[in-house]
């Protein structure tokens, strides 16, 4: 039987975990050699179950969909270590495969079980999203892949340290299958030295609470994670709510893809049913069934900001995921677009729960992540390749306006410096600003997107997107109005042009003072716009983010009735 455990004992230990979390996340972001983890956090470290693999603890820095998936990457360690039955102090897992670990083959998966006193008490994992593992296309967001191995190599999970001794084979064997070597090896040896920071921080929490307790105040936290979110269900009026949206196409075929959900909301629990979604795609717009699950973790954690990183959480959660949908991919389904998909996910959630409780939810955010690379060769022959996403405009919530230009909503990854990147690749940045007139209308306008226009300064490049809301824009909720659309152009022969797939792109060639453009979504607006307090839209004309023509279109014009 688990002891009893006092709430200061527990408020205390669930502080050190985390702490123990963070300070690994944080070791990661200082030593990786790619700006996608170094600048952008786009990694993640946690405590997870020792047999099953269960989120007991998640660092606060690190990506929030990574709490619910990091589970399944740790489920397939433990299946794996059973199977072969050779688990000893010491060993590390590394692996990258899709649908076993979630997400999508760029991020590189490291699992070490924690042994005290000769077995498993928990698991440590990091997850960081490396800068190119292969593949057709360079930084690996290929949105013409139709089956896994055109984005990247697939790493079952292996390992990578046996009883302490690092694997020279397989880090070879990495090394071998990536256009940056150099950069994958310094982000390894960063997972590495988290686990190792992490181990040494567990075995002091141990030594001095004893294991005994520590496992108490884990089965404590999980059981107050479901009292938590059993009484925010209890909160909602039962019901059905339903809600679709559309992602623009598979980047294979100019077809919409429908993302359906129904809320059923009953007492203390919550029944999530995605039937309807579209089948398996044809391109990488594909997820696991884990990836799925993760996501509804995400958008219930911004419906209720108080739950926390752990299991518990999803107990009373029912979530239904029909077989043979973009949103249980079997291998090898290319899934590289996955924020693309989970995007989605979490619009349309937000939709259908808005109808159930408008207070508690905010209009959708821009919805993609916009993946650009652009790659080539500098004059002295070495090879760059710059990936990087880009922000736009937040919904606008129950309090006020969206966020203007932030990051995407599946996450707490920033958006790289303009400095950063101009100073590791060769490329300037023309214009970096907000996008005028991009917001939805609203009583709380959404917030706005980004104009990046970016210059080549090299010979020749080759430029590839991923992204999304080119045909379906980020909507309104309570009244509000949808925000503008995906923009991506680029110049050849002196002129700009759009994609036919409009928000996807593949080996587009740039050379010397060419540019490409990007114009990112806004937000959605909340509630109606007749209810936008006249004063509010006279200060956005007169700071250039809504023009006085789009003024008149959305509030009427009585906003000039102010002054300007």
């Amino acid at each position: 039987m688990t002891p009893a455990i006092d709430p200061i004992t527990l408020a205390v230990l669930a502080g050190r975990m985390e702490q123990i979390a963070d300070e690994m996340d944080a070791t990661l972001f200082r030593s990786a050699f790619n700006p996608i983890i170094a600048e952008a956090h786009d990694a993640s470290h946690g405590l997870y179950h020792a047999t099953t693999g269960d989120t007991l603890v998640q660092g606060k820095s690190g990506l929030p969909i990574f709490v619910g998936v990091m589970a399944f990457a740790v489920k397939a360690v433990i299946e794996k270590a059973a199977r072969d039955g050779d688990l000893v102090e010491g060993d590390v897992y590394i692996f990258n495969d899709s649908i076993l670990g979630g997400t999508h083959l760029s991020d590189m998966r490291l699992v070490r079980p924690f042994f005290h006193e000769g077995r498993v008490f928990c698991h440590l994992a990091s997850v960081g999203h490396w800068h190119d593992v292969g593949g057709a296309v360079p930084g690996n967001y290929n949105p013409s892949a139709r089956e896994a191995f055109q984005e990247a190599f697939v790493l079952p999970p292996v390992k990578l340290v046996r009883a302490g001794v690092l694997q020279q084979d397989i880090v070879d064997i990495l090394l071998r299958n990536t256009r940056l070597p150099q950069s994958a090896l310094g982000d390894l040896n960063g997972q590495l030295n988290a686990l190792d920071l992490g181990v040494r921080r567990l075995d002091a929490l141990l030594a001095e609470y004893g294991a005994e307790t520590v496992e108490a105040a884990l089965t404590a936290l999980g059981e107050r994670a479901e009292t938590l979110m059993r009484a925010e269900l209890a909160a909602l009026p039962d019901g059905r709510y339903e809600a679709e949206d559309f992602l623009d196409n598979d980047g294979t075929s100019d077809a919409p893809l429908p993302i359906r959900v129904a809320l059923e909301i009953a007492g203390d629990r919550l029944a999530l049913d995605f039937a309807g979604t579209a089948g398996a795609a044809a391109g990488p717009l594909n997820i696991s069934e884990g990836t799925a699950i993760a996501c509804v973790y995400v958008a219930l954690k911004h419906v209720f900001p108080d739950l926390p990183a752990n299991a518990g959480v999803m107990r009373p959660i029912d979530v239904r995921i029909p077989e043979g949908s973009l949103l249980a991919a079997q291998f090898p389904a290319p899934t590289g677009g996955y924020t693309e998909t989970i995007l989605r996910m979490i619009d349309v959630i937000f939709a259908a729960m808005a109808k159930a409780a408008p207070e508690r939810v905010v209009a959708n955010a821009y919805g993609t992540i916009n993946a650009l690379s652009i790659a080539g060769r500098r004059a002295d022959g070495r090879r760059w390749v710059m990936f990087s996403f880009y922000g736009g405009g937040h919904g606008g919530t129950p309090e006020g306006d969206g966020l203007d230009h932030g990051n995407a909503p599946i996450s707490t990854a920033t958006i790289p410096p303009v400095e950063i990147l101009e100073a590791a690749y060769p490329v300037l940045f023309r214009q970096w600003a907000l996008r005028p007139d991009s917001a939805g209308a609203g009583r709380h306008r959404g917030g706005m997107g980004a104009v990046y226009e970016i210059e080549l300064l090299e010979e020749r490049a080759e430029v590839f997107l991923f992204g999304e809301r080119g045909r379906f824009p980020p909507k309104g909720v309570a009244g509000g109005a949808d925000a503008a659309m995906n923009v991506f152009s680029y110049e050849a022969d002196g002129a700009m042009r759009t994609p036919p797939l409009v928000s996807k792109v593949v080996g587009v060639t740039l050379a010397r003072g060419e540019r490409v453009r990007l114009e990112t979504p806004g937000g959605g607006g909340y509630g109606p716009p007749d209810a936008r307090d006249p004063a509010a839209i006279a200060r956005d004309v007169r700071l250039g983010l809504v023009s006085a023509e789009r003024a008149d279109a959305d509030y009427g014009t009585a906003w000039r009735e102010t002054g300007r």
